[in-house]
């Protein structure tokens, strides 16, 4: 047996938010990936299929959980949860952010068509986010493929950006303390300032170790912050494709996060 492999892939995202997988096709490719663990985190959102805080699927135990973008006044960040349970303070935090999730997406969807002078095709629903219309995009006879329609359009800077409301981070925290098993910070080194990151991970349960960021980070930073204040390390791929196992945990890193996670009923 290789105990170097990843046995748990704890940040994954489905169609409910911006990936491309179903629940069941996310199992699957766990299966593929030999991962025993999955956790689904897709943004703002708890996964209407998951009807328990863990559930195994074909073999594979799916943690129901989110990643809720919190604003933290010079940034935005985000927060994962692992074993959410519905509370009525989060399911209504959560409807009012998919209200303005449609209302935001209709929103760039008009103002892309405008510029553009083409149909996306696409209705403001649930879960739209800037990857769907990106996606659209690339898929449009405008000639901006996935990436240059975020560099040249949609993303932060674009002419065609819209803002979109978020939680407050104390807001954020309480209403994922008492809904959720664990509360972690989500991928510490896409943040502009670290350290003030780090910080706020301090007061949480865990924070995202193990990332696929694509460059060098310093890992140490991460578990020394974590040894100080006693926080679980947890991660995963941040999937939204078939990407799973890219990144994760193995058996011995994944077992303190793993007594913290309820049972499948």
């Amino acid at each position: 047996m290789n105990t170097d492999r990843f046995v748990a892939d704890l940040h994954a995202h489905t169609t409910v938010s911006d990936g491309t997988m179903t629940v069941a096709e996310l199992v699957a490719t766990a299966r593929e990936s030999a991962l025993d663990w999955v956790a689904v985190t897709d943004h703002d959102r708890i996964h209407p299929a998951l009807d328990a805080p863990v559930v195994e699927r074909d073999g594979v135990h799916v943690v129901r959980g989110i990643e809720l973008r919190v604003d933290a006044g010079d940034e935005r960040i985000d927060l994962l949860g692992y074993a959410v349970e519905h509370t009525p303070a989060l399911d209504a935090e959560i409807e009012r952010l998919q209200t303005d999730r449609k209302r935001r997406g209709a929103a760039i969807c008009d103002a892309v068509e405008a510029q553009l002078g083409i149909d996306l095709g696409l209705d403001p629903r649930p879960g739209l986010g800037r990857p769907h219309i990106a996606r659209a995009i690339d898929e449009s006879p405008a000639p901006y493929d996935y990436a240059e329609a975020f560099e040249e359009l949609i993303g932060d800077d674009g002419p065609c950006y819209v803002a979109r409301e978020v939680t407050d981070l104390d807001r954020g925290v309480d209403l994922l303390s008492e809904a959720a098993a664990v509360v972690g910070l989500a991928h510490p080194f896409r943040y502009d300032d670290v350290d003030a990151a780090l910080d706020i991970a301090r007061d949480l349960d865990a924070v995202e170790r193990f990332y696929p960021y694509g460059r060098p980070v310093d890992d140490a930073r991460v578990e020394r912050v974590a040894a100080e204040s006693d926080l679980l390390l947890t991660g995963g791929s941040d999937a939204h494709a078939r990407t799973l196992g890219e990144a994760g945990l193995t058996a011995e890193a994944f077992a303190p996060v793993r007594d913290r996670l309820p049972a499948p009923p």
